[in-house]
């Protein structure tokens, strides 16, 4: 099952000092049980692929400058050619599509697990350490693709290509789809769900909080505290692990102090958006002040695209409702 330290240790100086967090989870050696067997067995189906679809991404070059030849130079052959260089990029862009709606269908069955039942949130946590882990990698996998993609401009330049070049039906557009997994043109349906997907400056975070406002709307046994609790309890441990030099010296990886740093951001972003109050007014269970201040502290490289995710993805950081003391910390 892994490590585990105990569970909740209250201050007892105060009553109403809110809880510390002690719980250790473990991402790097948890075993799953037999009843998290099914569900952690599909995730990581799932995830078989993530790391090769993070890395296509990473090298994503696209077909900008044949487009542009096709472009000041509207020949058959000008735009023959960057069909071609463009075919099997929009191939690839498919396939992370495609992938997102695999996250869509697993999250849910996640949530399920984590947060259904007589349990608490804490409970869930202490006794599904392996569903956790899956869940921290789903998040950690779509920070990691989100902020590649905003860095990666020339997706939506190929796919506005593909997309055009399919509208306008040229001679040569057939002839160029002979090779193999070509034979059949993208229809019209599945071109605008994907470039409606791309057209997100965080494709992959607006999926899974689409499945989960989705995994809300159709458990009604499952009241919506239990989900934002959930996020909210987990975010905290992440925080609490991240704050404590002897919980930080059991990661056996140097990487997995980075993990629990996005996974944290990734739950504070997705509370925010299927909270109806949001992640940053007084009824939050969250710390984020807390979560703020612990990534100030971390170098540059660690923490940058991190705040930068809370400054740009979050849905109501810029409400009147937030705290000016919140919107403060994040404009510095």
């Amino acid at each position: 099952m892994g490590k585990l330290l105990s569970l909740l240790a209250r201050d007892d100086s105060n009553c109403c000092t809110p809880q510390k967090y002690e719980i250790f989870l473990d991402f790097e050696n948890v075993d799953p049980s037999d009843k998290e067997r099914p569900v952690y067995d599909e995730v990581a189906a799932v995830l078989e692929s993530s790391e090769g679809i993070l890395n296509e991404l990473s090298l994503y070059k696209g077909a900008g400058r044949e487009i542009r030849e096709a472009i000041t130079t509207p020949t058959d052959i000008a735009q023959a050619r960057a069909w071609l260089i463009v075919l099997p990029l929009v191939e690839k862009l498919k396939r992370f599509y495609n992938f997102s709606l695999e996250l869509a269908r697993v999250v849910p069955k996640l949530l399920r697990e984590l947060c259904s039942g007589a349990m608490s949130p804490t409970q869930h946590l202490e006794t599904q350490q392996a569903l956790v882990k899956q869940f921290a990698h789903v998040l950690e996998f779509v920070l990691k693709f989100d902020e590649c993609k905003m860095k990666t401009p020339a997706i939506q330049n190929d796919f506005s290509f593909y997309r055009r070049s399919l509208s306008r039906r040229r001679p040569w557009l057939q002839d160029t789809t002979t090779s193999p997994g070509d034979d059949n043109l993208m229809s019209p349906d599945l071109a605008n769900n994907i470039s409606l997907f791309y057209a997100h400056a965080t494709p992959m975070l607006r999926a899974i909080t689409q499945a989960t406002s989705n995994f809300l709307q159709e458990n009604k046994d499952i009241p919506i505290e239990n989900t934002t609790e959930t996020l909210a309890t987990m975010a905290k441990v992440c925080l609490r692990m991240l704050e404590s030099p002897s919980l930080v010296a059991q990661f056996e990886k140097e990487e997995t102090e980075l993990l629990v740093l996005r996974v944290m951001v990734g739950l504070v972003i997705l509370y925010d958006h299927v909270h109806p109050s949001g992640a940053f007014t007084k009824p939050s269970s969250l710390d984020v002040k807390g979560c703020v201040r612990l990534l100030k502290d971390q170098p540059a490289i660690k923490s940058e695209s991190l705040l930068n995710a809370l400054r740009y993805t979050t849905k109501h950081l810029n409400e009147d409702a937030t705290p000016k003391q919140i919107k403060n910390l994040l404009a510095t």
